[in-house]
C-alpha cells in the first residue's frame, strides 16, 4: 500500500529541479504516492521531462504562489492563500496525504504548518528536531534547533518526550538516552532554565522517559553520550549553524590538504573510499531534513540548498514517519504525565 506523501515543488533554492528529481527517485525505491504542489504550467512540462516512465506514482497539484525564503514569515502565511505551503499542508489536513515535506523558508513553513495542522493535545509549542552525526555512527536528535527562541521548563520536557518517541520509533534506537543540554555535566551548571528544567527529566526517568543521562555539554552531541540532546530553540538553533559550519570547514581544509602535494594526491586516491564515507557520514542530505514534531501529522522541513539527495531522503523520514505513527505516540506519552487543565510540569512535582 502506498503512503501519500505532498512535496512542495517550488521550496529549494534551486527548484523544481531537486524536487522532481528527488521525487521520482523516491517512486522509484519507496511505497509512496508523491503529490508535487506548484505552478502546474511550470511543473508539468519539467516533469513531463525528467519523468521516463509514466506510470510512477507522481501527481501534480496546482498552487499558483509561492513563498520566498527573504520573505519575512507572519507576512507571506497572512497574505499568500494560495501558496504551495498551505496547499500542501491542507492535503494532510484534510487525510489525502500522510506527510509534507518542504525545502522552502523554514519560519514560513512552521508558521503555516501550525497554522493549518495544529499542535497535538498536550503539546504548547511544536519543536524543531535535527539529526546530528556521532562517532559512534549512531545519530544524536537535537531539539528544539529552531521553531522556538524562548522556551520554559514545561516546553523542554515535552520536547524530551517528542524527541525520545522520534528516536524509537524512526531512527529505531530501542532506549533513547536523553541529556540537557548545558555547560557542564554538574547539577549545578547551567542557567535559570536548565536548573528549573533538570529535576523534571529526572523524575520522569526510567518511567516515561527511558534513559536521562542528566546535564549534556556541546561535544556529547558528537560523541554518542546522548541520543537526544534537548534545548531551548535558540541555543539549539546556534549549535544547528555551528555544526553545519564546522562540517564544510573540515571538509573544505581536508580537499585542500590533499591537494597540496603529490604524495598526498597519491594517498588520496589510495583512500578514496574511506573519504568517500567520512564526507557521507558529515553530510546532511543524508538525514532527510528536520521534522517539526507535535504538529497533527508529519511535516519534514529542508535545507534551502537541498538536492535531489536531499529530497529523496526527506520523503523517506516523512513516510517513515507517518508509518510509525509517531504524532499518535507523542500524544498518548504527554497524556500520560499530565492530568488535564494543568500543565505537565505540575503534573510531574514543579
Amino acid at each position: 500500500m502506498l503512503t501519500d506523501i505532498v512535496l512542495d515543488a517550488m521550496g529549494s533554492d534551486r527548484s523544481p529541479e531537486p524536487e522532481l528529481r528527488g521525487a521520482i527517485a523516491a517512486s522509484r525505491l519507496f511505497p509512496v504516492r508523491i503529490h508535487l504542489v506548484g505552478p502546474e504550467d511550470q511543473i508539468a512540462p519539467a516533469l513531463k521531462a525528467y519523468r521516463q516512465d509514466e506510470r510512477l506514482p507522481i501527481e501534480i497539484v496546482h498552487a499558483s504562489e509561492r513563498i520566498g525564503m527573504h520573505e519575512k514569515a507572519a507576512l507571506a502565511v497572512r497574505s499568500k492563500r494560495d501558496s504551495t505551503m498551505r496547499v500542501g499542508l491542507k492535503l494532510v489536513r484534510e487525510g489525502r496525504a500522510r506527510g509534507f515535506v518542504t525545502a522552502g523558508n523554514t519560519g514560513a513553513a512552521m508558521a503555516t504548518a501550525k497554522m493549518v495542522l495544529g499542535s497535538l493535545q498536550g503539546v504548547d509549542r511544536p519543536a524543531l528536531a535535527t539529526i546530528l552525526p556521532t562517532v559512534m555512527g549512531t545519530p544524536c536528535v537535537l531539539l528544539d534547533a529552531g521553531a522556538n527562541v524562548d522556551s520554559d521548563p514545561h516546553n523542554l520536557v515535552q520536547f524530551a518526550l517528542m524527541g525520545q518517541i522520534y528516536a524509537r520509533n524512526v531512527l529505531g534506537i530501542a532506549k533513547p538516552r536523553v541529556g540537557l543540554l548545558s555547560i557542564g555535566e554538574e547539577d549545578s551548571k547551567g542557567n535559570a532554565l536548565t536548573h528549573e528544567t533538570l529535576p523534571l527529566l529526572r523524575a520522569l526517568s526510567n518511567d516515561v522517559l527511558y534513559d536521562f543521562v542528566g546535564n549534556v555539554e556541546g561535544r556529547d552531541l558528537y560523541n554518542g553520550r546522548c541520543d537526544v540532546a534537548v534545548c531551548d530553540g535558540f541555543v539549539g538553533n546556534v549549535a544547528l549553524k555551528t555544526s553545519e559550519g564546522l562540517a564544510k570547514l573540515v571538509s573544505d581544509l581536508l580537499k585542500q590538504t590533499l591537494k597540496a602535494t603529490i604524495t598526498s594526491q597519491v594517498g588520496a586516491l589510495l583512500s578514496r573510499k574511506a573519504f568517500k564515507n567520512f564526507k557521507k557520514r558529515l553530510d546532511y542530505t543524508e538525514y532527510g531534513g528536520a521534522p517539526l514534531l507535535g504538529l497533527r501529522g508529519a511535516c519534514i522541513i529542508g535545507h534551502g540548498s537541498s538536492n535531489e539527495t536531499a529530497i529523496l531522503n526527506a520523503i523517506r523520514v516523512a513516510s517513515q514517519f507517518a508509518q510509525a505513527d509517531v504524532s499518535r505516540h507523542i500524544e498518548s506519552s504527554l497524556q500520560a504525565v499530565a492530568v488535564p487543565g494543568q500543565r505537565l510540569t505540575q503534573a510531574s512535582g514543579g
